[in-house]
């Protein structure tokens, strides 16, 4: 199962207290669905759990006698699209009616006396998202939308969430297909609506998948940091050794003084170290820069050869 339709069936889950909020979420389910005018109503989804949820609230609440049909999709056996319709045009007609819309606007719009009460407006946009909104894996990408049927209904979606003041979010809209998609990218904001809208443990989950982004990243940055400081020193090591060894061929190690035989041969030796390990394997110790300006020094003499 796909994170979405998790997060749809932790939605579904959650019973609505009041008839206010059950009012409000069957009002953000109808609104948003694909047809709800009034000669018809219907709703199609993948997520079993939003149809049953659909079915059951819009019959309780309005008595309208709620049609399901399956079918399957191109996903297989395992696919299977619910269509629920609401089959008597009148019932249709009341519902529209019910949630005070009139059947001569021009336009659909959100309808704010039915979100007006305290405590509605989560349960709106909880009903809202389980017909037509669709997050992703958080593994993978940061990205919560509603695909809406109607511009103007977009817009006034948007306004209402940036509106909220307890959600951080700024939701842009875009056309997509014939729909108007409003959509956040920002992971806080998806995390705090999604708590908004009563998705805890999905909310839980984005920001559990990026602290461990965020630790991963710094993992890789440190290993490729200290990948790039073992080829550097891998790189200045075969210099150092080649320089080395013109000069053990055409001079002999003896041609060098006491302390810079000792480092050369301590090179010799260990190819792999760096030049504080180098320093500290020394007789006497010394700094990385007393042991970077012996290095140069055999260096300059192998030129020189």
């Amino acid at each position: 199962m796909s994170f979405s339709k998790d997060t749809k069936k932790e939605m579904c889950s959650i019973e609505a207290g009041s008839e206010e909020e059950k009012k409000a979420l069957i009002y953000g389910m109808l609104l948003f669905s694909k047809v709800f005018s009034p000669d018809a109503v219907s709703f199609t989804t993948e997520c079993h759990d939003a149809a049953v949820y659909y079915s059951q609230l819009v019959s309780s609440l309005t008595s309208v006698i709620v049609e399901t049909s399956v079918s399957l999709t191109r996903k297989g056996a395992d696919g299977k699209s619910c269509s629920l319709t609401i089959p008597d045009s009148a019932d249709c007609r009341r519902l529209f009616d019910y949630f005070g819309h009139d059947a001569n606007s021009l336009s659909l719009r959100i309808n704010r006396s039915n979100i007006d009460e305290e405590g509605a407006l989560p349960f709106f946009l909880r009903g809202a998202f389980l017909v037509c909104g669709n997050v992703s894996d958080p593994g993978k990408d940061y990205h919560l939308e509603f695909a809406v049927p109607h511009m103007n209904l977009a817009k006034d979606l948007a306004r209402v969430i940036s509106e909220t003041e307890v959600l951080s979010a700024e939701p842009k809209t875009v056309r997509r297909k014939g729909s108007y998609v409003v959509y956040i990218k920002e992971s806080d904001s998806i995390a705090d609506i999604l708590t908004y809208m009563g998705a805890q443990m999905a909310s839980l989950e984005i920001m559990q998948k990026k602290i461990y982004k965020s630790v991963r990243n710094k993992v890789n940055r440190q290993i490729n940091s200290e990948t790039a400081n073992s080829n550097k020193t891998a790189l200045a090591s075969a210099k150092q050794l080649a320089a080395i060894d013109k000069i053990k061929k055409t001079k002999g190690m003896s041609y060098l003084s006491d302390d810079l035989r000792e480092l050369a041969q301590l090179r010799i030796d260990n190819p792999e170290f760096n030049l504080r390990e180098l320093g500290e394997a020394l007789s006497t110790p010394i700094s990385r820069s007393g042991v970077n300006h012996r290095l140069m020094r055999i260096m300059e003499i192998a030129e020189n050869l």
